[in-house]
């Protein structure tokens, strides 16, 4: 498997660890983890730090080890065991982190290092080069995308941007989707439905993946498009009776009960859209510019696939990210200068390089974007659609309060049971109000 390869199933890995374990959003456990670490030696002299990743050590712990003379000790990411780690005060230097969902959770609760002295001081990394994605790692105590630099995203997608397939679609005598102008949620739809395939009563072809990223996830692009936010300004609550909110939550509910792709009633079997997309059974997933790194190792999927804008539900067009996946440093760190000479090397040095050509995310530097994959056409094609949809990146913050695995815990609860009994969507609101703010409340308590 190539290591652009590594990164895709990397990202994918990463966001079910984080969705299975989810750190308790209600308080820290007291008692330490053991850590179980892999370790290849290193420099004499030049210092140990450990690194809390998905990532397979061989891709990158050798390299960091021969270009920074230090020992890289390794260990896999385990929400439980960063809980117990942070909570005991002997956290690893460095921990993998979704910035998008997972920033105002741990700054709020004083739990990273503000990285503004080190960025100040830094040649690698020059804030001027950063792409706007990196402010959803920055939390003034209040909301996201202002205030301090508390970590760095490796790459990133506009995740509600969504890849097809032109042999389904030529099949189906429909039309393709433009490449600039983004399809209306109730085109996008029709679309699906009118994409899907069915034997004897089960699907055969998905017409529409519409929530690669998570339900809540699309939830809040959605609702913002409508002109609102999910969340209340304090981001201390819900509200999905309020008018853009309760539109959102009804697509979503229209799409559950099409059953034209996978969704919180219907999971899909293969556990993500790749497998489903690459074996003709999947018409359009919705997954940002990384999932077309996944064509490299089948370039006849490349072949016949295109990238589209994001559909809008509202006239507010947004195309947000739900992952600025990437490193932090924990406050408690016993060795912060030599965390931060791995940031430079990871984020600034080769491996960056790498990243920048093998299509799997738009690099988080601006002066790596030129190196995005060109060659094939599916690449010319995707490069030019997502340079133009660039333009309406948004920054949705995120609550402090609640962990996102939480509050899509709720939804995987509440939403198969109501979508069979078909309840009103009124009463559904009402629902994910009760639970999710119970939630919050006692986050908000705990955090202070």
């Amino acid at each position: 498997m190539s290591d652009s390869a590594r990164f895709s199933l990397d990202r994918r890995n990463f966001l079910i660890a984080s969705a299975s374990a989810a750190l308790a959003a209600t308080a820290l456990p007291g008692c330490a983890a053991s850590v179980n670490d892999s370790s290849s030696g290193g420099a004499k002299g030049g210092g140990t730090i450990s690194v809390m990743t998905t990532e397979d050590p061989k891709t990158f712990q050798a390299d960091a080890q021969k270009a920074l003379g230090m020992t890289i000790r390794v260990m896999k990411y385990d929400p439980s065991k960063l809980n117990a780690m942070l909570a005991s005060k002997n956290p690893p230097d460095v921990v993998r982190g979704i910035g998008a969902l997972e920033t105002p959770y741990f700054a709020k609760r004083g739990l990273m290092t503000d990285l503004d002295p080190y960025f100040a001081k830094s040649s690698a990394l020059r804030t001027t080069d950063l792409d706007p994605v990196n402010d959803l790692w920055r939390f003034d105590g209040q909301k996201q995308g202002a205030g301090p630099r508390y970590g760095m995203a490796k790459d990133y997608s506009q995740d509600s941007m969504f890849w097809y397939r032109t042999d389904l679609f030529h099949e189906a005598g429909i039309d393709l989707p433009s490449d600039t102008e983004p399809l209306s949620c109730d085109e996008w739809l029709d679309l699906g439905k009118r994409l899907t395939k069915r034997r004897l009563g089960k699907v055969k072809v998905y017409g529409l993946s519409a929530g690669g990223m998570g339900t809540f996830a699309q939830l809040t692009s959605l609702t913002a498009s409508a002109g609102g936010s999910v969340f209340a300004e304090d981001l201390a609550s819900v509200d999905f009776s309020a008018p853009e909110a309760r539109k959102a939550l009804q697509w979503i509910l229209d799409y559950t009960r099409a059953d034209i792709g996978p969704n919180v009633a219907n999971p899909n079997p293969d556990g993500w859209d790749w497998p489903t997309y690459q074996a003709n059974r999947m018409a359009m997933a919705t997954d940002g510019y990384w999932f077309g790194g996944s064509f490299l190792d089948d370039p006849k999927i490349g072949e016949l696939s295109r990238f589209a804008p994001a559909p809008q539900l509202g006239s507010n067009r947004v195309s947000p990210c739900f992952g600025a996946t990437g490193f932090w440093i924990p406050r408690e760190s016993k060795n912060k200068d030599a965390a931060w000479k791995f940031f430079e090397w990871y984020f600034g040095g080769k491996p960056a390089q790498d990243r920048a050509t093998g299509g799997w995310g738009i690099p988080s530097l601006k002066s790596l974007q030129a190196k995005m994959p060109q060659e094939k056409p599916f690449q010319k094609q995707a490069y030019k659609v997502q340079e133009n949809e660039m333009k309406y990146f948004s920054t949705l913050s995120f609550t402090p309060y609640a962990e996102v695995t939480a509050l899509e815990a709720v939804l995987n609860k509440v939403l198969p049971g109501a979508v069979k009994s078909n309840t009103p969507t009124g009463k559904i609101a009402d629902e994910l109000n009760q639970r999710m703010n119970e939630q919050l409340a006692r986050g908000k308590e705990l955090a202070g």
